[in-house]
Parts: structure tokens; sequence; C-alpha cells
């Protein structure tokens, strides 16, 4: 008895011997998988909070990484800002002009091809011309008065996704009629929020979470769980339940006129302008969408607040891999929502039931 203990001892160290031996003749480490952590960051980027989660072995990983995702968001600040003079897309309004085509960098490229394959899709509800738009209602905002009708009708004709042209190879972009400006806050957001997730995924991070105040992105789930739980942001009362999603490798955006609007005499105009109208949208609507990237999440965001309810969840229907929640505030105050028919099968419950 005693003499086939030995003899299982000895097997049993043979084999640790020959284990251990394996993994240093291979280089594959042996050690025992360290149990992924939580790791939290929060900065200011783009003009809005961004916060990511993310769950790592080793915390030098995920800071770095989370570094690397900040640094890629202030890298296309300064290539997307319609604020930032020296901006690329700035410098760009400025030297372009009818037969003055510019050069442009794969990032700025890669938005305008999007948002002009968006634009036609949607004739012209989303619009990056907007901007001459855009710009008379900010200082509208800081004047607390309306735009000026006739400033607005001038503006209104530097306006029209077919007033720019962007070649291919290589990437230049005309601007066909004179004063045009161009404005990405639809979709900018959104491509830089992928961009940041793409660091995480090139350092071998899949467990990661990035909000940039609503325009969100997931990865895979937290360990022990099959879904992130995201609350989304609503047009109701403070009083009333949030909707939860359970959500993993996807992204979503709420976009509305929750808390970005003005009133003018007793009306309430939104932040989002109509590019046909030039008049910000006076039906308090929010359009919450769920998409494989947050490019399109952000862009249909936009584009299903000015399209309607009907129009917009035909798009949605038409765009595969998408889901979408609008709601709308009638005259009476009440809260009316209309989603997809995927949408349920992603729905937890609401918060506070």
């Amino acid at each position: 008895m005693f003499a086939m203990q030995i003899r299982n001892l000895r097997a049993v160290s043979m084999l640790a011997w020959l284990w251990g031996g394996l993994c240093w003749w291979s280089g594959v480490s042996c050690r025992a998988a360290e149990p992924l952590q939580k790791h939290e960051f929060l900065q200011i980027r783009m003009g809005v909070s961004v916060a990511i989660q993310v769950y790592a072995e080793d915390g030098d990983a995920a800071n770095q990484a989370a570094d690397a995702a900040y640094a890629r968001f202030k890298q296309l600040d300064r290539t997307f800002s319609d604020y930032d003079p020296d901006s690329e897309l700035m410098r760009l309004c400025a030297a372009s002009g009818p037969g003055r085509p510019i050069e442009v960098s794969d990032d700025l490229a890669r938005v305008l091809r999007r948002s002009q394959a968006l634009a036609k899709r949607t004739d012209g509800a989303f619009d990056v011309t907007v901007g001459p738009i855009v710009n008379l209602w900010r200082i509208a905002r800081r004047q607390k008065a309306p735009p000026d009708p006739a400033r607005l009708q001038a503006a209104l004709a530097k306006v029209g996704y077919d007033k720019l042209h962007l070649d291919a190879e290589p990437a230049r972009v005309e601007l066909l009629q004179p004063g045009m400006r161009l404005d990405l806050g639809g979709i900018a957001v959104g491509y830089a929020v992928d961009e940041a997730m793409d660091e995480f995924r090139e350092r071998g991070l899949s467990r990661v979470l990035i909000d940039a105040s609503g325009d969100i992105v997931v990865g895979d789930p937290p360990p022990g769980r099959d879904h992130w739980r995201i609350e989304v942001e609503s047009i109701r009362a403070a009083t009333e339940p949030r909707l939860v999603l359970a959500l993993r490798n996807c992204a979503v955006t709420t976009s509305g006129d929750t808390s970005k609007y003005v009133e003018f005499d007793g009306v309430r105009y939104s932040h989002i302008v109509d590019p046909k109208t030039g008049i910000g949208l006076m039906r308090r609507t929010s359009a919450t969408i769920i998409a494989p990237d947050c490019t399109t999440a952000d862009s249909l965001a936009t584009s299903v607040n000015v399209l309607g309810p009907e129009r917009g969840l035909a798009l949605i229907a038409d765009t595969p891999g998408t889901e979408a929640l609008v709601e709308s505030i009638d005259q009476d105050g009440q809260t009316q929502s209309i989603q997809s028919p995927g949408l349920e099968s992603l729905l937890i419950s609401s918060s506070g039931r």
C-alpha cells in the first residue's frame, strides 16, 4: 500500500515536471488565468463625456488601451470639429469651392462617404451640408431670438447633399456652392466611438463598453453575464420607468430634444434641424437605434427624428441588423411609442418596476 502511494506520487511528480518542461519549451504561459477585473475611465472628448468600462486581467493593459482610445477621440476631434477653425473639416470648408477639390484624410473621406450614402437613402433628411443653418440656430440660442427669415433662406440656398462632390481615388471633396459649411454632428461621435472600440479589440480586450453621452458601443458582456444592461434615455417624465435593453457586440444611440432645445414665443425648437425647411424640429420626439456599429446608430437616430415615426421605421426595416424605438409627445402631453418588430427580444424590462 505504502509502495503504491510512493509510485503514484512519483507519477504525479513526473507529470508535473513534463508539464513544466512543455510550457518552458513552447513558450506558453501555464499560469492559471487571472480573474478579470473591472476598470473604469472618464474623460471629456469631442465636447461630451466619454465613459469607458473594460474587463481585463492586467490593469496596465486596460490603462494603455484606454489611453489609446481617448487619444483616438482627440485625433478625430481635430478632424471633424466645426467649432475649431483649424480642424480639417473647417479648413476644407474654407478652401474648397466650385472648381477647387481638396484632398482629405481617410477618416474624413469615410465619414463623408457614409453620410452621402445615407443622404441619398433618406432623400436629404440626413445631410451634412446643413452647417449654414445649424450655425444660424446656434446664434439664435445665444441671442435668444429666432433666426432672421431672410438669412435663413440665404443659408438654405447653400444646403443640399447634391452640392457636395466626393472623388474616391484620391479622396477629394469639392463644395459646389460658395459659402457652404459642413456639420458632422449627426455621425462624427458615433464614428469616433467605433474607432475607440477598435483600439481595445486590437489589444485583445473584448469586454468593453464605451458611452459618449448616449452614443454607446458594447463588446462581449461582463464575466458571468450574457449581456450588457443598457438603460434607454427617454422623453418621458423622470418619474416614469425607463426601458432597459440587453445588448452585446452592437451599438445603441438615442437622439432627441430631451435637453437640447430652445423656446421662442412659446414654441419649442429642437437642436435637430430639418435640412429641407431649415427649422428645428417642433414636435417632441426621440429615437433610439440599435445597430451593428455606432456610426450607423448615430446617423440613423438623426435621420429617424427628421423623417418621423412611420418613414423612420421604414428606413430601419430597410437597414439590416437595426432596430428602433421612436417616442413622441402629443399636444395633450401623452407619450406615444412605436418600435420595430425585433426590439421586443432585446428588452429586459422597464427600470423602476
